[in-house]
């Protein structure tokens, strides 16, 4: 029975007896590929902790960028130009007869029209001119002083330049133009970059006489009078002891908290 047994036995499998494949030597092939898996998740990881350090590097600027100061960004006068730009294609493109009324006639003024007189103009040479030193000159008022000072300067000197006109020449004439407020942030801008810096003067000379010739020439037709255009000599030097009489006066106010103008921030500095 045991024999019976031993003999019921199956014989040992041929795949037992062999020894067991050996796995195949690394070739050049699967080398490489294995490297190449590893560099590119390598490459991976430099390029993750690079856009990391980008972003936190974006993220730096950008509060710098924020935290930059708002005087600095000049607006204001581009919307000074605009307006002026606008209310010229209004009059003299579609001819609406409504901007004729925003004349300054000295007749019969208005109070409204002493300051919307300063954004209207008689022809393009008048326009293009008058906003080419608006643009020189308001910067620099904006960029010192702010975005409410540059506001304020223009419809100052403007207005004024204006009041004084109607108070000196005949009832016939017809006030308009940007010319008084050009002298007025010319004057402005001059007066608070002054200092005993050699330099700082001879730029002043130079920025002065290059100026009163200038708008002397191409500032045509701020005043009508009767049925001629003629440059209005009264304005301009209105503008100009009118801008000076505002850098006078807001010198001789102190001012006790630093609100974050760049005025108030250069005095604290010092």
């Amino acid at each position: 029975m045991a024999q019976q047994l031993l003999l019921l036995l199956p014989a040992p499998s041929r795949a037992f007896s062999k020894p067991l494949p050996s796995s195949p030597p690394p070739t050049l092939s699967s080398l490489s590929r294995r490297h190449r898996v590893s560099v590119s998740a390598a490459a991976r990881r430099d390029l993750l902790r690079c856009g990391m350090k980008r972003s936190g590097l974006v993220a730096e600027l950008e509060i710098a960028k924020d935290k930059e100061p708002q005087s600095r960004r000049a607006n204001g006068i581009f919307w000074i130009l605009l307006l002026n730009f606008s209310v010229y294609v209004a009059d003299h493109l579609f001819q609406i007869r409504q901007i004729k009324a925003l004349y300054l006639y000295h007749a019969c003024p208005t109070w409204y029209q002493f300051v919307t007189s300063t954004f209207c103009h008689a022809n393009w040479n008048h326009l293009s001119s008058n906003l080419f030193f608006v643009y020189i000159f308001g910067k620099l008022v904006e960029e010192d002083e702010g975005n409410f000072a540059l506001w304020m300067s223009y419809i100052l000197t403007g207005a004024g330049a204006n009041l004084i006109s109607w108070l000196v020449l005949p009832t016939s004439s017809v006030s308009l133009g940007a010319s008084g407020a050009v002298f007025g942030l010319f004057t402005i801008s001059v007066l608070v970059k002054m200092s005993w810096d050699w330099r700082k003067i001879l730029e002043v000379l130079i920025l002065g006489q290059f100026v009163v010739e200038k708008v002397m020439e191409a500032a045509r037709a701020t005043t009508i009078t009767g049925q001629s255009f003629q440059v209005n000599n009264i304005a301009h030097v209105s503008g100009a002891l009118i801008g000076a009489a505002l850098v006078f006066l807001v010198s001789r106010i102190p001012f006790s908290s630093n609100d974050g103008s760049p005025k108030t921030t250069k005095e604290t500095n010092k």
